[in-house]
């Protein structure tokens, strides 16, 4: 039987009576001498213990510094959740060198921007992934990269072959080669540790405003957050996630492989979403959570092989990405049997996610609020109550301070939060003033201390010198039958400098007549809140991030076309 929340809060904080900060290689360490023979890694075809994890890392860190890999130079991943991403990723650590785990859906124009942003100095890629030829896109990135460095990648001196499909180059060093190069050179990569408090990792941001920034995280930052959610979430020893969600994203990464490491736990990564393969791994690897975003959750209520698989060890979901009904959440518990949800909001800028409601709180907070600031315990600020971060709101264009339960833009403060981004002094010195990460997001702080997305003051748009919020329009739009979601976006006005262009999907079925909303809209907003033009499209043409938030700057991109 399951031990109360109350309970494993207490045993989890009795484990860690004080936070020691340690490089990431550090961490896996200790945890391979607390729980050297429990599983890590799990996939249907081999398990990693923890052991296992950090002797093949400590291999791998001494193929890399052969290679020339030393303390500082930035090493890519380009890996979906395959098992050797996790001893891949601490070895990187080990080595004294950044980790920068790339969006492995980037077509051959973005990876070539990041590859060279970054100024990356090692590849370790898949040959191939969902259709892509990660070889051929270096081919046509930097041709001549099997020899070293080129004109168009100054910087790459090597690349590293995961064998994932008929691609394989010969000539070219597999992750077996690393290792093998490793066990020749035993040692070379001692004395090239960092700072648990220096650059472990840059996570380039999904972009849902614009071109991708490489944010720069720490050692020490994203194993508080890390500990942080396992405390929030209640964690009981041995935890099992299973998740589809990319560990190049902090969904993943910190809240999947990270937070388990701290009660000795294990993660269930697949390398794609389907609703048959989740409920296949539940079973198989008596997971005990899952990671979802609620696109994803609808899809598992949805598929036919939820009543005929066996469910019965899952028990916890974790929720990002967007809010969810309070439907949502109780076919959740009737029909996956699932007890305690968590949902939960941040930006990689600030560590990953910085809020959670708790699995103990009623259905309406995890609907009506992204929660509140994580518990940290001993990893927390205990100037703000030992949570992970602190949390006020700002007016967006003076970014004075507003009181108490105002609405304005939601800024963070605390321990986890970013460096700055990758080579971007401007956008840094926007986005970061004084300690505070400006989060762009628009909300508002209750009295205790749980927070509501309003929307984002980066698509405010101005119509004829007046600020438009979009959720004001979006909420009008989508109470109007038949629409089953509506976006706002400001598009050029050679009169008014901006006006409103709205998309709306329909429901199934439906028939949208857009001069209709168009009047509801009239006689509901104010004059300059009225968009000018209401455009139709489906789900499934609405641009998104890997973790499902619509991008809108390419939703006004398209109007913008459109419109000429």
């Amino acid at each position: 039987m399951r031990e109360p929340i109350d309970r494993r809060r207490a045993a989890l904080e009795a484990r860690y009576p004080v936070w020691e900060p340690m490089t990431l290689d550090a961490r896996l360490d200790a945890c391979a001498a607390e729980f050297p023979e429990r599983p890590l890694v799990i996939t249907d075809d081999r398990t990693l213990t923890y052991r296992e994890t950090a002797d093949w890392s400590h291999r791998l860190a001494d193929g890399l510094a052969a290679l020339g890999v030393g303390r500082g130079d930035r090493v890519g991943l380009v890996m979906a959740n395959y098992l050797e991403f996790t001893p891949l990723k601490f070895a990187i650590a080990r080595a004294g060198a950044v980790a920068i785990p790339f969006n492995y859906l980037y077509r051959t124009e973005e990876l070539a921007y990041v590859l060279r942003q970054s100024r990356c100095n090692v590849v370790i890629t898949m040959t191939g992934f969902a259709g892509l030829d990660y070889l051929a896109m270096l081919d046509e990135i930097g041709p001549g990269w099997e020899s070293g460095p080129t004109e168009q990648l100054p910087d790459l001196r090597a690349v590293v072959q995961l064998p994932t499909d008929d691609t394989v180059r010969d000539g070219v060093r597999t992750v077996e080669d690393l290792t093998a190069l490793g066990d020749q050179n035993p040692g070379a990569a001692e004395g090239q540790q960092a700072e648990p408090g220096g650059l472990g990792d840059i996570l380039y941001t999904s972009g849902t405003t614009g071109s991708p920034k490489g944010v720069m995280v720490t050692h020490d930052g994203v194993q508080r957050t890390g500990y942080a959610s396992a405390l929030t979430r209640a964690f009981e020893d041995g935890r099992r996630i299973l998740f589809s969600l990319p560990c190049y994203h902090m969904f993943g990464y910190v809240e999947g492989l990270l937070a388990a490491m701290f009660v000795g736990g294990a993660i269930v990564p697949r390398t794609a979403f389907s609703p048959a393969d989740y409920f296949a791994g539940i079973e198989r690897h008596r997971a005990t959570e899952i990671l979802c975003v609620p696109t994803m959750t609808v899809g598992l209520l949805e598929h036919p092989d939820r009543g005929s698989r066996d469910l019965s060890s899952v028990f916890a979901i974790l929720s990002g990405a967007a809010p969810a009904p309070v439907w949502l959440w109780e076919k959740v518990q009737a029909e996956l049997g699932i007890t305690e949800i968590t949902t939960g909001y941040g930006m990689t800028e600030c560590g990953g996610a910085m809020t959670m409601s708790l699995p103990e709180d009623p259905l309406e907070k995890h609907s009506s609020t992204v929660g509140r600031a994580k518990l940290a315990g001993v990893a927390g600020m205990p100037e703000y109550g030992d949570d992970v971060c602190h949390y006020r709101t700002v007016d967006p264009e003076t970014a004075e301070e507003l009181p108490a339960g105002a609405e304005g833009e939601l800024t963070s403060t605390g321990p986890t939060h970013m460096l700055g981004f990758w080579d971007k002094p401007t956008e840094t010195a926007a986005a970061l003033r004084d300690g505070w990460v400006f989060s762009g997001d628009l909300g508002r702080i209750g009295e205790d201390g749980y927070i509501q997305i309003t929307g984002r003051s980066k698509e405010l748009y101005k119509s004829g010198g007046e600020l438009v919020m979009p959720k004001e329009v979006e909420e009008l739009l989508t109470q109007y039958p038949g629409v089953s979601q509506a976006y706002a976006v400001g598009v050029p006005d050679e009169r008014w400098g901006e006006t409103g262009c709205a998309w709306v999907v329909p429901e199934p079925g439906a028939q949208i007549d857009t001069d209709e909303l168009l009047a509801v809209c009239k006689e509901k907003l104010a004059r300059f809140k009225v968009p000018k033009h209401i455009m139709v499209t489906t789900a499934e043409e609405l641009p998104t991030t890997p973790t499902g938030k619509v991008q809108k700057f390419k939703l006004a991109r398209r109007a913008a076309e459109m419109l000429g």
